[in-house]
């Protein structure tokens, strides 16, 4: 078991964060202060769900966006600024470094904040079979990471991005696959909505997505 894990979870400014899913909470409209909701319910429920499992000790947001530091530190989150605001990599070594350096933390990992549908006893199963050692969860497409672990007192050397599944295997991180499909199912577009709805959404997203369905198909992108 993973006892005395932080977690780090990176969120994007609420500007930038989930351009693909533009118009999902609103039917389609892709109304800015909607999709802000919709990026924002999700973090709750990602935050509330890993909170919860019993292997973690804290979790610790990185970001820099004042909405979400407001809701987030309302919640009893701590709160590290991401600096120097250079990309998801940085923001965790950010992190990483300064909770490696505070006494009594000896192992640090990361999970993405966008895990809508996260069951905190799938996520302790996952850390279960991790242990001691250095691993990731591959998202469900098996390409991207929702979940890094350094092995105990160790730096996190995260490598996420397009690819990161093969980047943190060549990095000496031992995949971790099982009946975990609430860890694996990021949501990045429609029809990842779609996925983790079909799994059992959290109160804050359900809540917000009752009366705006999800659909398959994916509006064009504002990036």
């Amino acid at each position: 078991m993973s006892a005395g894990l932080y977690l780090l979870l990176p969120i994007k400014s609420l500007a930038a964060a989930k351009s693909r899913l533009l118009g999902a909470a609103d039917g389609g409209a892709g109304r800015a202060a909607a999709h802000a909701e919709l990026v924002v319910a999700v973090v709750r429920d990602t935050v509330a769900a890993a909170r919860a499992a019993e292997a973690v000790t804290a979790v610790v947001a990185v970001t820099s966006d004042p909405v979400l530091t407001a809701v987030l530190a309302g919640a009893g989150v701590e709160v590290l600024a991401d600096r120097p605001e250079a990309g998801l990599n940085a923001a965790l070594r950010h992190g990483d470094a300064v909770l490696r350096g505070r006494t009594g933390v000896r192992r640090v990992g990361a999970l993405q904040a966008d895990l809508p549908a996260l069951r905190p006893a799938e996520l302790d199963a996952a850390l279960r079979a991790a242990g001691p050692r250095r691993a990731f969860c591959p998202d469900r497409q098996a390409t991207g990471t929702t979940l890094l672990l350094a092995a105990p007192g160790r730096p996190l050397d995260p490598r996420f991005g397009p690819g990161s599944a093969a980047a943190h295997t060549g990095s000496g991180a031992v995949p971790l696959l099982g009946p975990w499909e609430s860890v694996r199912c990021d949501v990045d577009t429609p029809d990842d909505l779609g996925a983790a709805t079909a799994l059992g959404l959290g109160p804050s997203t359900g809540a917000l997505l009752r009366h705006a369905p999800v659909t398959s198909a994916e509006p064009p992108s504002t990036v």
